[in-house]
């Protein structure tokens, strides 16, 4: 004798899957801003030493790059709480796992951008 389907709330369903897209946006836009974190430090760094050029200050080439990897660290743990709170939510509507794949890649690249941080300062200071 089959099983009845159990009962699927295509809306949770569809929220679950835009809110996968979105913390999927916010992992693109933090790889990008420390890429371009990285990328603007050591083109001003190669621009101070090479054209002899003086910048504001001698460390803006390391201040870009600093702040740059931070904003995307921010942004990507902002973005996991977020996708954190909407998956407890519709937990209560329709059950699913939590470990969502999108989540687990989300947490492992909020931790390296945290130990990325934490050892830029320590070096820095």
């Amino acid at each position: 004798m089959d099983k009845a389907p159990e009962h699927v709330d295509l809306g949770a369903v569809r929220t679950l899957m835009a809110a996968n897209r979105t913390l999927m946006s916010w992992v693109r836009t933090s790889l990008a801003m420390l890429g371009f974190g990285f990328t603007i430090y050591k083109i001003l760094q190669e621009v101070q030493q090479t054209a002899r050029t003086t910048l504001p200050e001698d460390n803006t080439p390391r201040n870009a790059g600093i702040f740059l990897a931070v904003a995307a660290t921010v942004a990507m743990v902002m973005g996991t709480v977020e996708y954190w709170s909407i998956l407890r939510q519709l937990r209560l509507l329709q059950h699913f796992r939590l470990t969502q794949p999108v989540l687990i890649m989300a947490v492992l690249i909020s931790i390296s951008g945290i130990v990325l941080c934490v050892g830029i300062m320590v070096r820095v200071l």
